[in-house]
């Protein structure tokens, strides 16, 4: 059976290194400092930031990956957006269906929301087609960012 509960910071060593793998796998095509992913992580545990929940996914009680979302407003939508920031399933858990199920249980847990987005890597064609399966069509944006994360 799939669970989902909080993270807490007890939690470190045994999320940590699934982050660990998340960044070093085909979701995601540029580096990431440990000290940043460490960071998020004490976010995504802290009851006073409201922008990162994280969550540990558990299937017949195993730890079986991890989940973080962020919550914001689309203006294109006119609504709730819910970001799937990271979405980590160990090697041994995925091919099962567990990703539509999550996938389902996130729009069932905010059903006020009206996106859902997550990011996607050209060369992670698996995930790609789950994603389209469920639903998700491609927005076509050129993605432009401003990182400030060292000087803070």
């Amino acid at each position: 059976m799939l669970t989902f509960r909080d993270l807490s910071p007890n939690d470190q060593d045994r999320v940590l290194p699934m982050v660990m793998d998340f960044y070093q796998s085909d979701a995601v095509d540029h580096l990431v400092d440990r000290a940043v992913m460490e960071r998020a992580f004490l976010d995504a545990v802290d009851p006073a930031e409201d922008l990162l929940h994280g969550l540990l996914i558990q299937y017949g009680g195993e730890d079986a990956g991890y989940l973080y979302l962020t919550k914001c407003y689309s203006a294109e939508v006119g609504g709730r957006c819910v970001f799937i920031e990271e979405l980590y399933l160990k090697p041994p858990f995925r091919g099962r269906g567990l990703g539509e199920q999550i996938l389902s249980w996130i729009e069932e847990s905010w059903p006020g929301a009206r996106r859902f987005r997550l990011e996607v890597t050209q060369v992670n064609q698996r995930a790609t087609h789950l994603y389209q399966k469920m639903g998700y069509q491609f927005l076509r944006y050129n993605q432009m960012v401003l990182d400030k994360a060292e000087s803070r």
